[in-house]
């Protein structure tokens, strides 16, 4: 005789009021999440771990997927998943890719209600996940205050690939889901239980009490300040969530966009300065210019200090156009290529302050210069803390704001090609830049009247900060590459270390 199906009331009955909850266990997707399928973050790692054409593989898979879940089987359209996704990365490619690429966009999907009732558990809370406990943990960790029972991936253990197969007990779905939660808690039943499918029901009954969390496409999600962390420092080309539809658009428009984004450089470098902003109407790319630049210097006379936040590495590129005039600029690293196709002259700084001063001191002498002085680019609306070197060397420094629009691919990141985010940029379909001059700093306000050089750097720091609504950080550059490098020690992860340098 069929046993009789459990059932457990909706999470809408749960009462929070009296509550002491010493111990939780939730599924993931569908439940602390808002959607249901994985197809996203698989096709993100895909992409940035694998490459796009790991990703159409995925893509063009996905329907084999979905009916293999819906007709036969969830784990072995979960084992599919994983080997179309996976299959022959290195383990340590993985790691970085969900650790830098994933949490922003799982963040931005955590359901209010259910992850009202899950932060209530002031003691153990356990995520427990179909997932591939390598790609979740971060997010889990430091966004929840979780830790994560999830599914663990086979490992060549002589080349440190994977082989797209899962390691055991297997894809934890159903009981399973229950085994490893028996394992973790042992004696101890888990105060509440939360899941929103029929193979969470095999957990949530050895929980004291177990709701159900109906599929709500449109349900709220919570606030990104009322997760246990937020995101500064994020990574990956793509800017929207990769839902199938998101996903097949963004490959269609994949070669468009690259012939799209040769025609739009190699145009506009055929014009001079003052007439860049007019032919960047002309090929799609919007640009707002704000406030008053000074005028270009005297002959004989220093020239302007332009100092700006970090959005991308065309900034200073932007900056001379919007002034209608050549500026030089100066960079931590810029790819042999880059200096090339660039407009204005570039130097590249040495990380020696005497040497680089000399360097920065010498512009200056030849006209007008701008820098960046966060030293690395910032997606999130915060700003990084400022070198406080480029404040010693003028009295003629004037902060601009400035803002880059970008609707489908990033134009930065810490992993891949450098020389290609300029190009990402302009493949956009519609890219933009808001640049706003400030007013100089008053002679009183600089280095030449005894400020100290940090002194003036926090101030310019705030000045845009204030301009742009973002909120200011004593972040560094180092501090985002071992973020985005999946070490929280005191030193740079070798790996990006490599990539960066070259």
């Amino acid at each position: 005789m069929a046993a009789k199906p459990l059932s457990f009331p909706p999470i809408s009955a749960f009462d929070p009021a009296g509550r002491l909850l010493r111990t939780v266990a939730a599924d993931l997707d569908g439940t602390l999440l808002v959607s249901r399928s994985s197809f996203p973050y698989f096709f993100l790692l895909a992409v940035e771990a694998g490459g796009f054409l790991r990703g159409l593989l995925l893509l063009l898979l996905s329907p084999v997927i979905l009916l293999l879940y819906r007709l036969v089987s969830e784990p072995a359209a979960i084992e599919l998943l994983i080997f179309a996704s996976l299959a022959g990365m290195r383990l340590r490619d993985l790691e970085l890719a969900a650790a830098a690429v994933l949490p922003r966009f799982y963040a931005a999907d955590v359901r209010a209600e259910t992850w009202r009732a899950f932060k209530l558990c002031e003691g153990r809370r356990v995520v427990v996940t179909a997932n591939p406990s390598v790609i979740v943990g971060k997010f889990v960790g430091e966004y929840l205050g979780a830790e994560v029972v999830g599914t663990e991936l086979e490992v060549d253990k002589r080349t440190g690939r994977l082989t797209g197969r899962v390691a055991g007990p297997g894809v934890l779905v159903g009981v399973k889901k229950r085994e490893a939660l028996e394992r973790v808690f042992g004696e101890e039943r888990p105060d509440l239980g939360l899941g929103d499918r029929e193979s969470d029901h095999d957990f949530m009954a050895i929980c004291k009490e177990a709701y159900m969390v109906p599929p709500n496409p449109k349900a709220s999600r919570a606030a990104p300040e009322k997760l246990e962390s937020h995101t500064v420092f994020h990574d990956g080309r793509l800017v929207r969530r990769p839902d199938p539809l998101v996903a097949l658009l963004t490959l269609f428009w994949l070669p468009f966009g690259f012939h799209l984004s040769l025609f739009r450089v190699f145009f506009n470098l055929l014009f001079p300065a003052p007439l860049v902003r007019y032919t960047y109407a002309l090929t799609g790319i919007r640009l707002s210019i704000r406030g008053s630049p000074p005028p270009p210097p005297s002959p004989g006379s220093p020239g302007s200090l332009f100092v700006c936040n970090h959005r991308t590495a065309l900034d200073p590129i932007i900056i001379s156009i919007a002034l209608g005039r050549q500026v030089s600029c100066v960079t931590y690293s810029v790819s042999r290529l880059s200096t090339l196709l660039a407009p204005i002259p570039s130097v590249s700084l040495k990380r020696d302050r005497a040497a680089d001063a000399a360097r920065i001191a010498a512009l200056l002498e030849k006209g007008d210069l701008v820098v960046c002085p966060e030293g690395t680019t910032c997606r999130e609306p915060f700003l990084l803390r400022f070198s406080s070197l480029f404040a010693e060397l003028s009295d003629r420094i004037v902060p601009v704001a400035i803002n880059a629009k970008q609707d489908v691919f990033f134009a930065s990141t810490v992993r891949g090609w450098k020389f290609m985010d300029p190009f990402f940029f302009y493949m956009n379909p519609r890219p933009g830049y808001d640049v706003t001059f400030l007013e100089p700093l008053r002679p009183e306000e600089t280095c030449k009247a005894g400020r100290p050089a940090f002194e003036v750097a926090n101030h310019v720091q705030g000045v845009i900060a204030n301009a742009l609504g973002f909120e200011r950080t004593a972040l560094t550059r180092k501090d985002k590459y071992m973020k985005l490098g999946g070490n929280d020690g005191n030193v740079e992860s070798k790996s990006f270390k490599k990539e960066r340098e070259e």
